[in-house]
């Protein structure tokens, strides 16, 4: 696959929506509660929408209350990276897509036992491949 990285802000431009374009290139958010899968329940995976890199399984799926996507856990631990984010006046830790380097949202320690971590993920930044999709096409 060619290397995302190195793709121009233009071809992010055409090949993304706008809203998917202003939180994944520009780091921007969605409104609480605004993003399609803030309350979605079906079983599959959710992949970067720019580049369709696996990043969250349904199971690690969690209600926050916040009105984000919440997860604890990436489906593999090179799927994310984390980077320093001083903006707001705070510290916290951006999280980014491994393959394209686009913002995801925000990773914070006050996520369910074991681990303890909450994954705060924007909707405009995933797309969703349900398990059926993926039975069907390993037919």
């Amino acid at each position: 696959m060619a290397d995302e990285r190195s793709r121009s802000e233009q071809e992010w431009k055409a090949l993304l929506a706008p809203e998917q374009y202003r939180v994944l290139r520009e780091k921007g958010t969605e409104r609480a509660f605004s993003g399609r899968y803030w309350d979605h329940h079906e079983p599959g995976t959710y992949v970067c929408a720019g580049c369709r890199e696996p990043l969250f399984g349904s199971q690690a799926k969690f209600d926050s209350g916040t009105g984000w996507p919440s997860f604890t856990t990436p489906v593999g631990p090179e799927s994310v990276e984390g980077h320093e984010d001083r903006s707001l006046r705070m510290v916290r830790t951006e999280t980014t897509c491994r393959r394209c380097g686009g913002h995801l949202g925000h990773v914070f320690d006050d996520g369910p036992a074991p681990g303890g971590l909450r994954y705060c993920i924007n909707s405009a930044a995933l797309d969703f491949v349900p398990d059926d999709a993926l039975k069907t096409r390993n037919k």
